[in-house]
């Protein structure tokens, strides 16, 4: 029995959406998470940033990516950007305090 293309295209896709559904409610439950620790940072005058932490987490994240069979450089880009994004919200957080 041949398989029809367009059938196995349109299942592929469907997970693929699925997947970027995850992700988005992941990162929305992520963000929820560091908008806390921003607060907690302004309220005890804390950095915005923790270099320490970063290096750290962008070392573990590699080696999920690894074990996962993803691009590590890959992964630690996305975290730069997350992180990035992270730090401005916590700059902001802090401005307002």
């Amino acid at each position: 029995m041949a398989e029809d293309p367009a059938e196995l295209l349109a299942e592929y896709r469907r997970s693929i959406d699925n997947l970027d559904a995850a992700l988005v409610h992941l990162l929305a439950e992520r963000f929820n998470y560091t908008q806390k620790v921003g607060e907690l940072k302004a309220r005890w005058q804390l950095p915005a940033a923790d270099p320490a932490r970063e290096s750290l987490q962008i070392a573990r994240l590699r080696a999920l990516a690894v074990d996962a069979g993803l691009d590590p450089a890959f992964a630690e880009k996305f975290l730069a950007f997350v992180i990035q994004e992270v730090l401005r919200h916590h700059e902001a957080i802090a401005s307002r305090s």
